[in-house]
């Protein structure tokens, strides 16, 4: 899909330069690949010490190899 952007120039160089990225457009989908993935992680982060286990359960039985 194309799109027009107005983006800060010396931001994107800036993030070329970092990222060893030869193209604006590498350069932006990989922006946001980052950002996506970011803001996943940040949600799973959330999530800790948010779920109750059964009192029954059993980590280590589960553990058991035989």
């Amino acid at each position: 899909m194309a799109t027009n952007l107005a983006i800060d120039d010396q931001l994107l160089v800036q993030a070329q330069n970092i990222g060893g990225i030869k193209t604006k457009k590498e350069t932006v989908n990989l922006a946001l690949k980052e950002f996506v993935q970011r803001r996943q992680q940040e949600e799973i982060i959330a999530l800790f010490g948010e779920i109750d286990y059964s009192d029954d359960y059993d980590y280590k039985k589960m553990r058991d190899r035989n």
